[in-house]
């Protein structure tokens, strides 16, 4: 057994269940790339996959810490990490309230719809990642816990969001190496541009772009944001990102969503055909009106819902 798959299965608690601190032991050097702690914070909790246009969630309201790193690790897969960490998380007194995979969980929908941090601070392939809820019922009100896994070549991602009593909350991590706490590197970009908004918030909204009224069809004209867009694509070939078209509330669900996925496609299709980017860089999908940035019930507001946003989904080749 390697000393890395040996520390990949200590860690578990010797305290009470019941009363012990929730500690984290991860197998590798770790570096930690967020952590924010909410004095009360609302958190939808998945307790379910995404099925019929939503994700059946839990709200979960107390104090809410929310940390990420990112692992070191040459051995192992999401599911190792994922086992790892369960184990830690029920020797410490939680019951696991819901657990998938990626094609279980519903894929790009579930990520999308799941509070999930943007990258760079947090990767999730879409191709590979876990994730798990979780209750501990022991204290004076009821803790909850959520963890997104996921993995790159050398690297696995973890995100946990832990929700509940100030007075008995705590979260500590360490591994087998030392725990790094620094911002993690950021490609060189032109600041102001999609890009840089992307990278900074882990999405952005193609703002130039204009579709004909019910139409799929992309304007003519060559559009900043493509443009941007499809230089950064090139010079960074391990950059995949998805487009996800968005619409207003009319109309029915469904057509909305079909006819957002047709214009996420026309852009790809545009990025691809006249840019140069490869297909393979790319993916596109739409949510219709499912997550709108701003109110229905204006024209302004249907306005702003009606976009492609991009996403970056992996940085593997």
């Amino acid at each position: 057994m390697t000393d890395t798959l040996r520390l990949f299965l200590v860690g578990l608690f010797l305290a009470n269940p019941a009363l012990a601190d929730l500690q984290l032991t991860f197998p590798a050097p770790a570096t930690e790339t967020f952590s924010e702690t909410e004095e009360f914070g609302s958190y939808k909790l998945p307790v379910g996959p995404y099925a019929d246009g939503f994700v059946q969630t839990l709200v979960a309201e107390g104090q809410q810490i929310t940390r990420a790193w990112r692992i070191d690790i040459d051995v192992g897969t999401s599911l190792l990490v994922m086992d790892n960490l369960r184990q830690q998380l029920e020797a410490s007194g939680f019951e696991l309230l819901y657990e998938c995979t990626t094609e279980v969980c519903g894929g790009f929908d579930f990520r999308f719809t799941t509070s999930v941090l943007p990258e760079p601070v947090m990767h999730v392939d879409l191709g590979d990642f876990r994730f798990l809820s979780a209750q501990r019922l022991g204290g004076a009100v009821p803790e909850y816990v959520s963890l997104f896994v996921s993995r790159g070549a050398d690297t696995a991602f973890v995100q946990m969001i832990l929700v509940g009593s100030p007075d008995e909350v705590s979260l500590t991590a360490k591994s087998g190496g030392k725990v790094a706490q620094v911002a993690p590197a950021i490609p060189s970009v032109t600041f102001g541009s999609v890009t840089e908004t992307m990278l900074r918030d882990g999405h952005a909204v193609l703002d130039d772009l204009n579709f004909e009224t019910g139409s799929s069809a992309l304007g003519e004209g060559k559009f900043l944001s493509l443009i941007d867009l499809a230089e950064y694509l090139k010079a960074n070939p391990e950059i995949r990102i998805a487009l996800v078209g968005h619409t207003d509330a009319e109309g029915s669900l469904q057509g909305n969503v079909n006819l957002s996925r047709k214009r996420a496609q026309s852009v790809a299709a545009r990025l691809s055909q006249e840019f140069g980017v490869p297909s393979s860089q790319m993916e596109a999908e739409g949510v219709g009106y499912l997550s709108p940035r701003a109110s229905n019930l204006s024209e302004e507001g249907r306005t702003q819902n009606r976009r492609v946003e991009v996403i970056i989904t992996s940085t593997q080749s």
